[in-house]
């Protein structure tokens, strides 16, 4: 049947669509194909997955609730949205949850067969909210999803549980029908993915088809909705997490300096995913080390430093404080090594599956005596490519540790990709010494970016020692000479300030003088472009600052800053890069924004904000 000819389409520009369910529901999966679906169409997304911090939590409770939210659009999208436009909820504890995310007036889908008995209660309600006034102002679709995700299936006479698992493809059926997308896609995902199993390749489809045709039978959804493809530039593009783009971004680095990949880590939430993604990739000489701690994984990684292999550890803000001593030996062999730290809420173990930018001063600061590095973020899920990248050609060039901030919501979370062509990246030229040179001294140093030649052990004519222990200048041996141990110190320290030379100039977007500046870092790029973007199309006179390179900052930040009458930094923790502002830079007066609730900036609350400090509030 012509879907099109039955039911009226409207035209929409953009749209954001969350999935709510039990933790075993398969809410990231469902998620993962509508996203998928979105792409195919051409549409720009965002997305933000959203777990639950317990790995068992009890079913039905709202502790257990996953979540996965899509804002899609033929426009450019920064943001996974605000508040949803539909919302799926899967049971009681899902609604609960996540009623606070849905627009006053959106389409909230529930599954009728899971609003009964004791759910009411272990979701925290005291009464049914399909009958009373709970959804007032909602259009509420309801739909027993259970019971025809099982109907779909009846003749193949699986049993209930292994039926009921495929419930959520019924809701995906259902969404896909909505927003006037095909099918043929999400089919061929289920017959790649579970090719090995043609049982649960049919269950999938049939299931997935049953939730299609229901929708499009029943007189709840009156009108099916449409989103044109966005304007992108010529390319190939793809669905693409942070932590892949990480993963990717190291294996470009390593093809275009033409060293070998190795990668050194101990799994740890939300980071595990660079460490199972470059597992996958040994055809191009990846060395992938799951090492028994986080000690572990990195001295590993400066070992494969030494030998003359890209380096790599991946972790999160626990890991990163186990890693500091031997960050310590990294800066002072001057060997390079990226250090990915994918931040969630903490402090201790915190909130593991939640978002944060909460290790900024540890990134800066968290090693014992003087021991600079590089510190830079990633300002988005397909940027996290080009900062892996970037944070592995500074590292090998400038031969000094780098630590690359992302965070769980960047990790985790997908956009749209331009899948780049390799050869027209920027080169990687590693300062190897060539055999026999008789020039060659371990601490050496160019006159330009004072970093120290790379000798690879077993190169002829170039045995050298290096160490944990303070070395002399030039000739690299052991020194406790107390002036000796100064100069090396501001070496060490002049050496990452000079990064600030190969930087490009910080940008501004908007206005570049003015009567607001927003200040913000690494992954909130999203909503502050989005809110500051709106604030100028309605008159207000708002400009963004948004920072990639933390240690150094760009050589320009002062100029920027002083040309405009406020500023406020905003930020995902309790002031870290606002004060280290004020350190570089005391001469400005700074307001700051923070929100620390293992949740991403709204663009409302953003814009409310500006809005009271332009007025004078």
């Amino acid at each position: 049947m012509d879907i099109k000819k039955k039911n009226p389409i409207v035209e929409l520009d953009d749209v954001v669509l969350r999935f709510a369910g039990d933790s075993g529901d398969g809410m990231q999966l469902t998620g993962s194909l509508f996203s998928d679906s979105a792409a195919f169409a051409g549409n720009d997304f965002a997305t933000f997955p959203d777990y639950p911090a317990e790995i068992r939590a009890p079913q039905g409770t709202v502790a257990g609730v996953s979540g996965f939210q899509i804002h899609f659009g033929h426009t450019s999208i920064h943001t996974s949205g605000d508040l949803a436009d539909v919302l799926v909820a899967m049971n009681p504890a899902s609604l609960k949850a996540t009623l606070k995310w849905a627009k006053p007036n959106a389409t909230i889908i529930v599954d009728t067969d899971t609003f009964i008995g004791k759910g009411f209660a272990k979701a925290g309600y005291d009464s049914n909210p399909l009958e009373d006034d709970t959804l007032d102002g909602f259009n509420l679709i309801k739909v027993p999803i259970s019971t025809m995700a099982k109907k779909a299936v009846e003749d193949m006479e699986l049993d209930n549980k292994v039926a009921l698992k495929s419930k959520n493809m019924f809701a995906l059926g259902v969404v896909l029908f909505m927003f006037n997308r095909e099918l043929e896609k999400t089919n061929a995902f289920f017959e790649e993915k579970f090719k090995k199993n043609p049982l649960i390749v049919e269950v999938n489809k049939r299931v997935l088809r049953a939730g299609s045709n229901y929708a499009e039978t029943i007189e709840a959804i009156g009108q099916i909705y449409n989103v044109q493809p966005a304007k992108l530039d010529k390319g190939t593009y793809r669905n693409i997490t942070g932590n892949i783009a990480t993963a990717w971004g190291f294996l470009a680095a390593a093809e275009r300096a033409e060293l070998q990949l190795f990668l050194g880590s101990y799994p740890i939430t939300p980071a595990s995913e660079i460490l199972q993604e470059l597992t996958k990739h040994k055809q191009f000489g990846v060395k992938a080390f799951q090492a028994e701690d986080e000690i572990a994984g990195i001295c590993s990684a400066i070992g494969a430093s030494y030998s003359g292999s890209l380096a790599i550890t991946t972790t999160s803000g626990p890991g990163l404080s186990l890693k500091s001593e031997a960050i310590g030996l990294a800066v002072m062999t001057e060997l390079p090594i990226v250090i990915v730290n994918v931040q969630r809420g903490g402090p201790s173990t915190g909130l593991p599956t939640k978002s944060e930018q909460s290790d900024l001063m540890q990134a800066l600061y968290g090693r014992n005596g003087e021991a600079p590095v590089i510190v830079m973020a990633a300002t988005t899920s397909a940027d996290c490519f080009y900062s892996a990248y970037e944070a592995s050609k500074l590292a090998v060039e400038h031969m000094t540790p780098v630590i690359l901030l992302t965070d769980g919501a960047l990790a985790n979370g997908s956009e749209v990709f331009r899948i780049p062509v390799v050869t027209q990246l920027a080169d990687i030229n590693p300062p190897i010494v060539e055999p026999n040179d008789t020039d060659y001294k371990p601490y050496k140093r160019d006159d330009d970016k004072l970093n120290r030649k790379w000798a690879i052990p077993g190169t002829e004519g170039l045995r050298h020692r290096i160490g944990g222990l303070e070395k002399e200048n030039v000739s690299g041996n052991v020194s406790h000479d107390p002036l000796n141990h100064q100069l090396m110190t501001q070496i060490r320290e002049d050496k990452v300030q000079r990064v600030a030379n190969y930087l490009p100039d910080q940008t501004v977007v908007g206005d570049e003088e003015g009567e607001l500046l927003v200040v913000s870092w690494g992954g909130t790029f999203g909503v502050m472009l989005t809110a500051v973007e709106k604030m100028n199309v309605d008159g207000h006179k708002v400009s963004l600052a948004h920072f990639k390179y933390i240690s150094p900052l760009p050589n320009n930040t002062g100029e920027v800053l002083k040309k405009f009458k406020k500023i406020i930094v905003c930020e995902l923790n309790n002031g870290q890069f606002v004060k280290f502002l004020k350190i570089n830079y005391p001469e400005f007066k700074y307001q700051q924004y923070n929100k620390i609730q293992g949740l991403p900036f709204m663009v409302s609350e953003l814009e409310e904000h500006f809005s009271s400090i332009l007025s004078g509030k």
